[in-house]
């Protein structure tokens, strides 16, 4: 285990970008003080904590110097850089280029759909999202499908999102499968190569926390 003692993060349980970072954290077999804030109480957009990030969203981490950086992929970048091994940012100039492509692929065409659908048609997420606008979360239900139609074509080939390797862009996927149900969105039952996938993922030790 690899301790950071003097940086903190400051995390929403199991939100999906919050909970990012804790499954890359988990793959880097990394440790760091955590205070966890109610997003059902809106403590990340109190006064107090916008002094650390302004737009009032998590996942921040806390360096010792008092720098806070926001955005999860920012955070998992940080880590990637701090220990290298596992990579999940990918190897050499054109494994990274390729994760980065999956990564960016997946987080528009995938997570924001998912996401959207989600705050504008779950009655729990009306105090994240207002006004919520049930036709734009119905536009999103079926982008979302799309993508997930794309995707079980490429892994009909490969193990992986981005290759032969697990990645960040495996994460940022399964978290999005994960929002499927509170998005109102259907599992795609009938995508089998994305299923095996799912399932393989979900056997990990990092998502299991």
């Amino acid at each position: 285990m690899i301790e950071f003692p003097h940086l903190k993060i400051y995390s929403g349980g199991r939100a999906p970008n919050p909970r990012r970072v804790q499954i890359f954290l988990a793959e880097k077999n990394i440790t760091v003080p955590t205070e966890h804030l109610d997003i059902n109480k809106l403590e990340q957009r109190g006064e107090e904590f916008k002094k650390i990030n302004p737009l009032g969203r998590l996942p921040v981490l806390m360096l010792e110097d008092g720098t806070a950086i926001s955005e999860s992929v920012a955070i998992c970048r940080y880590f990637e850089e701090m220990v290298p091994d596992p990579a999940l940012f990918g190897r050499r100039p054109e494994g990274k280029a390729i994760v980065e492509m999956w990564q960016r692929r997946v987080e528009l065409g995938f997570m924001m759909p998912v996401a959207t659908a989600f705050r504008h048609l779950h009655p729990g997420a009306a105090h994240l999202e207002s006004p919520q606008i049930a036709e734009w979360g119905k536009v999103n239900q079926p982008r979302a499908r799309e993508f997930m139609e794309f995707l079980d074509e490429e892994l009909a080939g490969r193990d992986f999102i981005a290759g032969g390797e697990f990645s960040i862009a495996d994460i940022t996927t399964f978290i999005s499968y994960q929002f499927l149900k509170p998005a109102r969105i259907g599992y795609p039952e009938d995508l089998p190569n994305l299923q095996r996938w799912f399932q393989d993922m979900s056997q990990r030790p990092s998502t299991l926390l």
